[in-house]
């Protein structure tokens, strides 16, 4: 026989799966512990005059290019997918679970003007490697 269940659970009442600490076993964690993130703030850098300075780190514009192509989504999507998911906050170096983003889908766009999809896909790659 059919029990029904009881109503919907409060927002308030559930319990994040990760309990305020993220795996280490997770494939953004791993990602992020296998990207060269100093080398490619160097490459980035170089995109942008002598002495002028980007407004977001090469690693968040980077980290959205890897979302990006991983899940083929556009740039909102991308915006998202980041708020939405503490496992990707941390894989664009954001210190603390927030729905305040530091950047916008015009940003990605222009990170997309920026960072060619063929510097990105290695890491794509990599990322489906760790399923």
């Amino acid at each position: 026989m059919y029990r029904a269940r009881e109503k919907q659970m409060s927002i308030y009442d559930y319990l994040p799966p990760y309990h305020g600490e993220l795996s280490g076993r997770n494939r953004w964690v791993l990602l992020a512990e296998a990207i060269d993130w100093d080398r490619f703030e160097q490459f980035y850098s170089e995109l942008f005059a002598p002495g002028g300075k980007a407004a977001i780190s090469a690693r968040i514009a980077l980290g959205c290019r890897v979302i990006q192509l991983y899940y083929r989504v556009s740039d909102r999507e991308v915006v998202s997918l980041v708020k939405e998911s503490p496992y990707l906050q941390y894989f664009l170096g954001l210190e603390t679970f927030s729905d305040e983003m530091p950047f916008s889908a015009r940003t990605v766009a222009r990170f997309r003007t920026r960072i060619p999809d063929k510097a990105v896909r290695p890491a794509v790659r990599l990322l489906r490697s760790f399923r």
